[in-house]
């Protein structure tokens, strides 16, 4: 459900002007021996300055195996006619660069609405009073795609996002235009001799019915039926919008989606927050216990991968207007307040961290 924002070209110009670094805490004894899935984060700063996505970097990268990249798509300048290739040289190569320094894998998710409003078309689309049920529009995804495969090489490749909320929040048209816009670009992707494995993601409470389905289990066959090119699948979720603490969340939360299939399956967003926000109550205690909660259900599942988007809260103070309603709402769930000083849910995660990484 969070988007997260694509980082501005003079940040990542400066991605190499930067050093130090930082380390997790060690692990801890009676902690279990071994994890089937990768963890890491997104380089989204807390604040949108250079220093902050540098020192986030810095900061979680020891505590990583694996950068999630997850952008609206430069909609502005591909249908203004720049070269995709120009505009990942111009914003992402040296970004990208700077994670596998660090020894990352990347995730690359392609958003293709609005992460914020899953009813609407992606931000940038409807500022130019543009639709994802353009041929051009669908063809400069397609192109993109492309070339983030050329040029950044990502180890994982997710083409659309919250499928399953896409269906119940958009117009069917517009569902319909992004089922095709993707399935189009997978095609042009195995064509082209991608290797990557190919995912779209889920929503975990919209398929069990807690969010925007009345309460009623939904499941995501639907979605398996209709992004049939996905090789894993992966899952977003935000519980704290259902369950008031961690525990209550079933055992089977995520293996029931799966319906008895084996694909590989990444949690490629979500968390908890740490404080009350709307009609949602929480503490840093609460949020630290989901991250220990949420390794059973990993665990559960033999997942391949858990990403946090946010390592630090967003600085609110620092959005550029206008600030989308909402986004309050997913603004502390980092493990770090957004001056990077650890919540307790950070030493959970170091302990989880400390378990040997077993593919």
């Amino acid at each position: 459900m969070l988007l997260t924002r694509g980082l501005a070209a003079p940040l990542i110009a400066t991605l190499f002007a930067c050093g130090g670094g930082s380390s997790p805490a060690m692990s801890v004894p009676g902690a279990p021996a071994t994890r089937s899935w990768m963890m890491g984060f997104s380089p989204n700063p807390p604040r949108p300055t250079a220093a902050a996505v540098l020192q986030g970097i810095d900061l979680w990268s020891p505590r990583a195996e694996l950068a999630a990249i997850h952008e609206e798509l430069p909609w502005t300048d591909l249908l203004a006619g720049m070269a995709p290739d120009a505009i990942l040289d111009r914003d992402k190569v040296q970004l990208v660069s700077y994670l596998r320094s660090k020894g990352l894998k990347l995730y690359f998710m392609a958003d293709l609405t609005d992460g914020l409003s899953r009813g609407h078309e992606a931000p940038q689309l409807r500022a130019l009073g543009r639709s994802i049920s353009e041929p051009a529009v669908q063809q400069a995804y397609r192109s993109y795609l492309l070339a983030v495969v050329r040029k950044l090489n990502p180890d994982y490749l997710g083409l659309v996002a919250e499928t399953n909320l896409i269906r119940v929040a958009a117009p069917a048209p517009l569902y319909a235009a992004v089922v095709q816009a993707a399935n189009a670009a997978a095609a042009d992707l195995r064509a082209a001799g991608n290797t990557a494995p190919l995912m779209a993601s889920v929503q975990v409470e919209t398929a069990w019915g807690l969010l925007g389905t009345g309460g009623v289990y939904q499941g995501v066959e639907q979605d398996f039926a209709d992004f049939p090119f996905a090789e894993w699948l992966g899952l977003s979720s935000y519980p704290y919008f259902a369950f008031a603490q961690p525990e209550d969340l079933p055992g089977n939360y995520y293996s029931r989606l799966l319906n008895g299939r084996t694909l590989p399956v990444m949690v490629v967003e979500g968390g908890w927050t740490s404080a009350a926000v709307g009609t949602v109550q929480s503490t840093p205690d609460l949020q630290a216990r989901y991250v220990a909660r949420h390794a059973t259900l990993l665990d559960s599942i033999a997942a391949r991968g858990v990403l946090q988007l946010e390592f630090a809260d967003v600085d609110l103070t620092t959005i550029p207007p206008p600030v989308p309603p909402n986004l309050p709402l997913f603004a502390q769930i980092g493990l770090t307040d957004s001056n990077f000083n650890p919540k307790p849910a950070l030493a959970a995660w170091d302990v989880l961290h400390a378990r040997q990484f077993v593919p």
